[in-house]
């Protein structure tokens, strides 16, 4: 097998444009110019994998369908998938002081929650882990049904989210003692979330350029860091479709960095408890 490395033979210019057209369509993620160590270091491993040498040879071979999982191990290979527990927390503290009181007087009504672009699952566990705190503290006061909905587009990553099993720094990174206590079963150096929190959260694969109408109707929507991944035109089409299936008055919480400026008017900033969320006029 020929030896991949991140020399620059592997990667033409041509090559690299091709594999940018390729990306976007498949999922929308838009790289820029002077990307092309980023995707060679990533693709290295699946390239090896497949006995690929050249990006060319890549596309070409997804070109002629030879290999059905070749494109889902790019996709993998290409989205980021880092995170960590309680990512800003500021949204975290919105959801317990803001959202979920105000939900919590709507007697009797389902309360669903969308966790998009979930990566490795931190996300909604964290977004059940704060329901739960919360209708401890309210017992009689919140009694409604919580859905949390995680979606991402890497069947590898939701695997992994559905078990719910973290090791090594994922198993501490955003984490006290307390709260590892408090929310997971330990093996050894692994951590599991508590089966309490698991059974709250129903994982399932989405592709934000595409419809997902069919996951129904929301309260509330987490898409953080992820649309800075895309181009204006979809940012715009993105957040339309979110706001079709948020309920009324439904809030949106994006990424610390992220904005809404310029790419909708549905719906109305609030700065509170350290952080900014939208909400649905």
């Amino acid at each position: 097998m020929q030896e991949i490395s991140l020399k620059k033979g592997i990667l033409s210019h041509g090559d690299y444009e091709a594999f940018q057209n390729f990306l976007q369509s498949a999922c929308g993620i838009v790289l820029g110019a002077g990307k092309e160590y980023l995707v060679s270091s990533r693709l290295g491993g699946l390239m090896r994998h497949y006995d690929i040498a050249t990006v060319g040879e890549l596309l070409s071979q997804l070109s002629h369908g030879r290999n059905p999982s070749l494109k889902s191990g790019i996709i993998d290979a290409m989205t980021t998938n880092e995170t960590f527990w309680f990512r800003d927390m500021a949204h975290f503290n919105l959801l317990e002081q803001r959202i979920l009181p105000e939900l919590s007087d709507r007697p009797g009504q389902r309360i669903r929650i969308w966790s998009a672009a979930c990566s490795s699952g931190q996300e909604p566990y964290n977004i059940g882990m704060v329901v739960e705190d919360f209708r401890a503290r309210n017992r009689g006061r919140f009694n409604a049904m919580t859905e949390i909905v995680a979606t991402d587009i890497s069947k590898r990553i939701l695997d992994d989210a559905r078990r719910g099993v973290y090791c090594g720094i994922s198993a501490s990174r955003g984490l006290s003692a307390e709260q590892s206590r408090r929310y997971f079963v330990q093996h050894g150096d692994c951590i599991e979330v508590r089966p309490e929190i698991k059974r709250q959260v129903s994982f399932r694969s989405a592709n934000l350029t595409q419809g997902y109408e069919l996951l129904g109707r929301f309260d509330v929507i987490f898409c953080r860091n992820v649309l800075i991944y895309f181009s204006c035109t979809q940012k715009q089409d993105i957040l339309n479709r979110m706001a079709r299936i948020l309920n009324p008055g439904g809030y949106l919480l994006l990424g610390s960095t992220e904005s809404l400026a310029g790419h909708s008017d549905q719906f109305e900033m609030i700065s509170e408890s350290g952080g900014i969320v939208y909400r649905l006029k």
